[in-house]
């Protein structure tokens, strides 16, 4: 399984599942992160902690933990 947190800095990738339950997941979905929907990261720390993604047109900051809940193509 390849999560956000696995995708390299410049390259686009498509969602496939959000792991995950209740409050945790229902904010991922408030920010935009759904199944199907592209995300091209931007940035990532030099610790990798947060990661800066681009999704649906506004840029957005992910810890890893939360990353790690995104599972990816």
């Amino acid at each position: 399984m390849r999560t956000l947190r696995d995708v390299k800095c410049g390259e686009t990738t498509k969602v496939v599942k959000l792991h995950g339950e209740g409050a945790l997941k229902r904010h991922i979905m408030d920010m935009g992160i759904t199944k199907g929907c592209e995300i091209y990261v931007r940035k990532v720390a030099p610790l990798g902690d947060p990661i800066e993604i681009t999704v649906r047109g506004y840029e957005l900051s992910l810890r890893k933990g939360d990353a790690e809940m995104i599972e990816v193509q």
